[in-house]
């Protein structure tokens, strides 16, 4: 029977390693050990040099000397020139579309500026696709070599490298000579940026997740800046809980953060808070936090053990780390547990900064507030734009809000009462102000605008979920209009009465459209028009009184653009996915 298996897995490593036609004579070498390919791999590769300057390269430049219109890359143009173009004809310049990452050259116009001028920014494009070059790290990758043939004397080797369920197939062969230093890194300040690993005292920071299946796997990296929130199953047992490291307090905190990548200055994780949670799912938080609880046998039970683990890491602009925190939820598991669900989240915070929530990463999520902001008196629009939050603590949170309807209906008493406007969902809501012979008309206007506007009503809308403060071109102005109840009639005749205009409702329309690829499209924010309808309100004789209805209300409207004529769309699944679906970075 033993013969009868090595025979054919004998044969299905020759078929899977027999060479297609027309390959190059094979060439047998020497296979290196076990650990001299496991250092080969743990070595780091430097990605492939740009062979295009994008920052000198201008494909809309066709006249010799002279000033293309609309392409705002084209050194010969002027500030004059650009006062007198519409848009950027080439908005962004790419490199090799086949590297994972890039440099892009991106183009647009400060309309606001006088005279108008060209903004440019240089900055590193990642590209989505699965299929891109990471590093050269195969120097023959233009040639094809044939793999080593089965023998009798390698078969026990080519068993154990290529017969497990997964495999790597680098080569011993692959140059990578790490002592080279690249010139362009002689000068280079190191710092983090957005995706890149945190780096550790031995690898990197650690955010267990699933990979193929529901299992916890220790090799996800957490990067920078990139808030995750994963879950994941962990095999457990009683008896050897102990031994079992990712179930430990000491597992999360035992390695310090490089401040900024290749340096020695370090920072530890400290332990922000530690719940302890019951076998009946009572969480209790303990008092002193700085105490490392590790998993402990009693009475058939084992406790401490990690059952969720949040990381918050604050940071400079500048790109370094200066604190790490970790909060943990430690449970107990009776001999009957086979396995436990943990759960892991990261999060970052500038330093000296409020974080605000958002509301997609990047589009906007369905049922999700939308995030809002103004620009405060005596701030230049280049600096960016300050959240309301930083000033109005009735809307800590940014975000355009409508007025809130109350029980009772009046006007007066729902002063204050704020709901967010929720991505999405179109809402109406309102209230009735009993108007008196003895109110003037200056005061109610203005109360009656505070109500239906709040008391400071943003300037600006995101227009992504993820749009950040500083990123000035990714936030909308809102529009403002005003329109008016009374007929022509009335209009000629207030102008020989005195009348007064008092505001009623405040109408919200919400453009928005569908950005990106066909596959996974994100909700995007284009234009935000507030309307305001007043109506005219007579004088009333002395001791009478009348109600007059105020609604506020928001209306969404898609202006996606229908595809193409002649586009060939793929087949689709009738199936009904979740909400969230297409938004796992949320």
């Amino acid at each position: 029977m033993a013969a009868a298996l090595r025979l054919g897995a004998f044969l299905f490593l020759f078929l899977f390693l027999l060479p297609p036609l027309q390959t190059a004579e094979p060439s047998v070498e020497p296979a290196a050990p076990p650990e001299t390919r496991a250092a080969a791999r743990a070595r780091p590769r430097n990605g492939p040099a740009p062979v295009t300057d994008v920052a000198k390269l201008c494909v809309c430049d066709l006249l010799v000397a002279q000033c293309d219109v609309n392409c705002c890359c084209d050194p010969d143009c002027s500030a004059a020139d650009f006062s007198l173009f519409t848009t950027c004809s080439i908005p962004i310049v790419t490199g090799d579309s086949r590297l994972c990452s890039q440099k892009a050259a991106i183009y647009s116009l400060d309309v606001e500026a006088n005279p108008p001028e060209r903004i440019f920014k240089l900055i590193d494009q990642v590209n989505p696709s699965v299929f891109c070059i990471h590093a050269t790290n195969y120097k023959q990758a233009f040639s094809f070599s044939s793999p080593e043939m089965p023998t009798s004397e390698n078969f026990d080797q080519l068993l154990e490298q290529f017969g497990s369920a997964s495999f790597s197939a680098e080569p011993d062969s692959w140059n990578m000579n790490t002592d080279a230093q690249n010139p362009s890194d002689a000068n280079e300040t190191y710092r983090y940026e957005y995706g890149v690993p945190m780096q550790t005292v031995d690898a990197f920071l650690r955010l267990p997740s699933p990979v193929v299946s529901s299992w916890c796997s220790d090799m996800n990296p957490a990067g920078f800046l990139v808030n995750q929130a994963t879950k994941c199953i962990r095999s457990v047992s009683v008896e050897k809980c102990g031994n079992i490291q990712g179930v430990s307090m000491l597992f999360y905190i035992n390695s310090s953060i490089l401040a900024v990548p290749k340096s020695s200055q370090m920072v530890n994780i400290t332990v922000q808070s530690v719940v302890v949670q019951s076998l009946n799912g009572m969480r209790t938080l303990l008092n002193g936090s700085d105490v490392l609880r590790l998993p402990v046998i009693l009475d058939e039970l084992c406790i401490n053990i990690v059952l969720g683990v949040s990381y918050h890491i604050t940071y400079t602009d500048t790109g370094e780390i200066i604190e790490a925190a970790a909060s943990f939820v430690l449970g107990a598991i009776n001999k009957e547990a086979l396995s436990i669900q943990q759960s892991f989240e990261i999060s970052f915070t500038q330093v000296n900064t409020k974080p605000v929530p958002l509301s997609g990463n990047p589009g906007y999520v369905v049922g999700l507030p939308i995030r809002a902001g103004f620009r405060p008196q005596g701030y230049p629009f280049h600096i960016g734009i300050l959240f309301a939050a930083l000033v109005l603590n009735t809307n800590k949170y940014s975000q355009l809000t409508i007025l809130q309807s109350t029980s009772n209906q009046d006007c007066l008493a729902a002063q204050g009462a704020r709901t967010p406007i929720l991505f999405g969902y179109n809402m109406i809501s309102g209230c009735k102000l009993r108007i008196t012979a003895a109110m003037t008309c200056q005061p109610l206007t203005q109360t009656l605008l505070d109500l239906l506007k709040g008391q400071s009503f943003p300037e600006y809308v995101a227009s992504f979920g993820n749009s950040q403060a500083q990123d000035v071109l990714d936030w909308v102005p809102i529009t403002h209009l005003h329109t008016s109840e009374q007929s022509d009639n009335e209009r000629i005749y207030n102008t020989f009465q005195s009348s007064c205009q008092i505001p009623v409702a405040l109408e919200i329309e919400v453009k928005w459209t569908k950005y990106g690829s066909l596959v996974n499209p994100q909700a995007r924010i284009v234009n935000v028009t507030a309307t305001i309808t007043t109506t005219t309100l007579k004088q009333l004789p002395s001791g009478r009184e009348r109600t007059i209805p105020i609604t506020s209300s928001v209306v969404f409207t898609d202006i996606s653009s229908p595809a193409e004529p002649g586009y060939k769309a793929w087949p689709t699944i009738n199936a009904k996915l979740p909400f969230d679906f297409f938004f796992p970075f949320f």
